[in-house]
């Protein structure tokens, strides 16, 4: 957020935009601001200190992460003036976050020294696990994916969580 030149009308967002409501740091590159408006958090980043009063505008770099902050900016322009914000801009379905919670939990296990039956044991318990023919069980193929998936997000892959898919794919 950058501040902008005054105008001459108030604006009702102008009043919503109370920064002692929220928590206020300042760091290296500037100050950061978390404000909760409603039930929403909005986090927006200022070159400048943040003061109640001050009209701001936000600059947005085209740049490819444009069309998630020019979505989060319509949101938090929204919610200033008193408006639903509207869906997040990315948001994972319910069981794309199961399937990251599974392999996070078996890449502990594994990271821990457990083996891929005892993790089996963990996540899905001890009556789907089978007492022979482990080795060619459809769960044993199942948790050395999640521990794959699980040790792909360790080294970095949690990255790619924070951005939308490709449409064009």
């Amino acid at each position: 957020m950058t501040t902008a030149p005054a105008v001459s009308h108030e604006s009702a967002s102008q009043l919503l935009l109370d920064f002692t409501a929220g928590q206020v740091c300042r760091a290296a590159d500037g100050w950061h601001a978390v404000l909760h408006i409603g039930s929403v958090e909005h986090r927006i980043w200022s070159k400048q200190p943040l003061t109640a009063g001050a009209h701001y505008a936000a600059e947005l770099p085209l740049d490819r992460d444009f069309e998630a902050r020019a979505h989060a900016a319509a949101r938090l322009w929204r919610a200033m003036n008193g408006r639903a914000p509207g869906p997040a801009f990315h948001r994972l379905p319910k069981r794309r976050r199961e399937r990251l919670c599974a392999a996070l939990r078996a890449v502990a296990g594994y990271f821990a020294g457990a083996t891929y039956r005892s993790i089996a044991e963990a996540l899905f318990g001890e009556k789907r696990i089978p007492d022979r023919a482990w080795k060619t069980h459809d769960l044993r193929s199942r948790i050395i994916r999640l521990v794959r998936s699980g040790l792909a997000l360790v080294r970095g892959g949690y990255r790619k969580l924070l951005r939308p898919g490709r449409r064009d794919k």
